[in-house]
């Protein structure tokens, strides 16, 4: 009897201590609490944005922003379509081959946005103030004041943004330097005034300090005309009113969107009397430019683009002399 009460409990042992090895065995680790995502705040003209450290997949809805997106080495997963090339101007297309595009700067789609599951959204306050907050409830989301004016300031956001200011500031020496390279080239030719018109359909524009190209000739430091040096966008002028675009050295360009009209706009002011009797005219100092890399674009890639472009016509004019 007191072998069996033994053997009983010997048993009763071992299954206790199986039973606990089970348990123990069955019983996972307590999952470790998830890393909190590193941030980083941002202000920009919709107030202030905690952005992810290092963020992976970029939506740009300007194409100035993708230009400066392409410029610190971050290729975007998605973004808007170029004005008047698709998907992107052809000084892009090389760098955003794979890059979805997102519809264009005034309309741009909020699934195919969403699609992308993007950790970051670099947008415009003057294009797409209206669905800020859709795209926030999307990604986090940066919005640049305007358009209008020194794309420098933008560009700036951007690299913060991004996290890649330390690439930002060797992007904008570069373009520094290149500046500093056609003034010197320019030499007494910046004493020339000049005038910037462009054409549109049905309009004709004369462009102002505050313009793309603006910033730029005020960059290498050509004198400008009268209406030319005001501190706006630019003014809207009649055919009677051309004259007023005169100056030592007229850069026009033209926007036309496939239709044809802003192609028509010019050949209709550049036929008339009145342009052919201006004095840039004339004196075969009347040059038309690319429109993309001279405005519309807008970007760091364009203003190295026409930098360049404008050297080339400086030594033009100085080997005419």
């Amino acid at each position: 009897m007191i072998g069996l009460k033994k053997h009983f409990l010997r048993s009763l042992l071992v299954f206790s201590a199986m039973l606990i090895a089970l348990v123990g065995c069955s019983s996972s680790p307590a999952p470790k609490e998830k890393a909190t995502e590193q941030t980083r705040t941002i202000q920009h003209a919709m107030g202030t944005t905690k952005v992810p450290a290092e963020p992976k997949r970029v939506v740009v809805l300007t194409n100035e922003g993708l230009e400066a997106a392409l410029a610190l080495g971050v290729k975007p997963v998605g973004a808007v379509e170029s004005f008047t090339a698709k998907p992107f101007y052809k000084h892009l297309l090389a760098e955003t081959k794979g890059v979805k595009t997102v519809g264009n700067e005034h309309e741009p789609n909020l699934e195919t946005i969403a699609s992308l599951k993007p950790d970051l959204i670099i947008g415009n306050k003057m294009r797409q103030e209206k669905v800020y907050s859709q795209l926030n409830a999307i990604a986090p989301t940066v919005f640049a004041e305007e358009l209008r004016g020194d794309w420098k300031v933008n560009f700036d956001l951007y690299a913060k943004a991004l996290n890649k200011e330390a690439e930002g500031k060797k992007v904008l020496a570069d373009y520094e330097k290149k500046v500093q390279e056609v003034k010197q080239n320019a030499g007494d030719l910046l004493q020339q005034k000049v005038s910037v018109i462009r054409f549109m359909a049905g309009k004709t524009r004369i462009y102002q300090q505050q313009s793309f190209t603006g910033v730029l000739l005020k960059d290498v430091g050509f004198a400008r005309t009268e209406l030319g040096q005001k501190d706006d966008f630019a003014m809207e002028i009649s055919k009677e009113q051309i004259p007023q675009g005169d100056g030592d050295i007229i850069f026009y360009f033209t926007y036309d969107e496939g239709d044809k009209k802003g192609d028509a706009q010019e050949q209709e002011i550049t036929n008339d009397p009145l342009w052919k009797n201006l004095t840039a005219v004339k004196n075969n100092r009347a040059f038309k430019v690319d429109d993309v890399i001279w405005n519309t674009a807008g970007g760091v890639k364009a203003a190295m683009i026409m930098l360049d472009q404008l050297n080339g016509i400086v030594n033009q004019i100085k080997q005419a002399k």
